[in-house]
């Protein structure tokens, strides 16, 4: 019997490719910028003749903005449009770069880069909402694996490219960059991105009061994380002043949603299992990753004698394995749903991490690029599946919170997780010599990644909620959801 043709509304077609190019171009320079600088702190710190307390901020003060900012970009968009909104946050991400490029000293350069981490706070999360409306959910899967590819990328190469510019020409070329590649975009954009269509009735009002408890909720929580991460530890008081004040922000936030018709993120889409279930998977997979990215260069230059360059490049397996595992997790997503990629990405991180956590000094580095590679593949075959659920099981009209809920979860879940990994590293370090340690520390992550497949066994079986789940919904308590979004739970 001859194959049933392709569905031609899950192709993804010339204008969908033409779209995800051109945003991508100048998405992927926040995505980068998220880590470039990591591996130029003491670079930095030496020019600007500065501490290593002051000149940390240059990340964290970026961090802390791009956290801030997040939430607000699905308002903006409903208000002003997406294509407004992401041009605006390109705009400002690159007048960031420009004046991070100039910067005199290391407050006027901690300034720049909180500019350049409100345009991202408002550019990546935009650029997931429009792309999604684009595909719909017939094409999310596949959309997603070839976006989630290039987004999870993004964290892995920044600090490559990092350090090959800092290798080779000025520490101003971090951001000068940007700029080249950030003006073809915005040609390229005004042209490829269709206009915003009419809007029917009036706008969403800007719910002030969520803004005043969840921006400054997820960025003093980031900031508690990110310091945990130092020498602080978590039992430090200004982390555990920070984390209290910060959990405090959010639960009000939840409480203050519940009571509104249009909360700033809709903490009733946790009612949906697909919902809440993706979101779990997405901040277990940010634990997971931050804290690869963080212990793989340090373990390749503590326990196997590599310089910075090397250990950074050694992270490139890694890309290529996510490379190879999300485009074809999301092309499996249509025929057999996140249920079933999922625990399967899982086992397979946990597999390649496994190799790590029994490596000696004397293993040899082939082998373990071959553990990177399958450690990557995993990622993603866990990241692909869990976004498209997320996205898969909410309305369109929710869409904006649902991008919102991933980035923020993701961003939380990776300063958690460099903070666990540091603090577990530090631990064992004072009982064990260097191999050990690192061992003991990987074995962490194998029980996350095993974990993470867990999840996943939490969904639905399908690529998209069955009949039934309205009904299901009900009785969990989705009556108090929109219509639209009841009938996607």
């Amino acid at each position: 019997m001859p194959a049933a043709p392709p569905d031609p509304e899950t192709k993804i077609d010339g204008p969908l490719l033409r779209l995800m190019l051109v945003m991508l171009l100048g998405g992927v320079m926040g995505i980068l910028d998220t880590t470039i600088v990591n591996v130029g702190i003491d670079t930095l710190g030496a020019h600007f003749d500065a501490p290593l307390e002051t000149i940390e901020w240059v990340a964290t003060g970026y961090l802390l903005a791009l956290a801030a900012t997040v939430p607000l970009a699905g308002w903006a968009a409903g208000r002003f449009g997406g294509k407004t909104v992401w041009l605006t946050g390109l705009i400002v991400f690159l007048a960031g770069s420009a004046l991070s490029a100039v910067a005199w000293n290391a407050g006027s350069l901690i300034a720049f880069r909180v500019i350049q981490g409100v345009g991202v706070g408002a550019l990546e999360p935009t650029l997931l909402t429009m792309l999604a409306v684009a595909a719909g959910p017939k094409r999310a899967g596949k959309m997603i694996g070839i976006v989630g590819a290039v987004v999870t990328l993004g964290p892995i190469l920044g600090p490559v490219l990092g350090g090959v510019l800092l290798e080779h020409v000025d520490w101003r070329w971090m951001f000068i960059i940007n700029l080249p590649i950030g003006l073809v975009a915005l040609a390229l954009a005004y042209r490829q991105i269709p206009a915003d269509p009419p809007r029917e009735g009036d706008p969403p009002p800007l719910d002030a009061r969520g803004i005043a408890l969840l921006c400054p909720g997820f960025a003093v929580v980031v900031y508690g994380l990110s310091q945990a991460a130092g020498d602080s530890g978590f039992g430090a008081p200004r982390v555990l002043a920070a984390l209290i004040a910060g959990v405090a922000l959010i639960a009000g936030y939840v409480l203050h949603a519940l009571r509104v018709e249009h909360p700033l993120i809709d903490v009733r889409l946790f009612r949906i299992r697909g919902f809440a279930g993706g979101i779990g998977a997405v901040f277990l997979t940010g634990i997971l990753l931050f804290s690869l990215l963080f212990l793989i260069p340090l373990y390749y230059q503590l326990a196997r004698d590599r310089g910075v360059m090397a250990a950074g490049l050694l992270l490139v397996p890694q890309g290529v394995g996510v490379w190879i595992g999300m485009p074809i997790a999301g092309q499996l997503f249509d025929k057999v749903g996140a249920r079933a990629l999922i625990p399967f990405g899982g086992v397979l991180a946990a597999l390649g991490i496994l190799g790590f956590s029994t490596a000696d000094g004397g293993t040899n580095t082939a082998l373990l690029v071959g553990y990177s590679v399958v450690t990557g593949a995993g990622l993603g075959f866990v990241g692909a599946p869990a976004m498209s659920s997320v996205f898969g099981s909410v309305a369109p009209e929710s869409v904006p919170s649902a991008t919102a809920a991933v980035y923020l979860s993701n961003q939380i879940g990776g300063t958690l997780g460099i903070a666990i990994a540091a603090l577990v590293l530090q631990n064992r370090s004072e009982a064990h010599s260097v191999v050990p340690a690192f061992q003991g520390t990987f074995g962490y992550l194998i029980a996350i990644a095993l974990v993470v497949g867990a999840v996943g066994l939490v969904l639905r079986r399908g690529p998209s909620a069955d009949p039934a789940a309205p009904a299901e919904a009900a009785e969990e308590g989705d009556a108090a959801l929109p219509e639209p979004a009841r009938q996607e739970a």
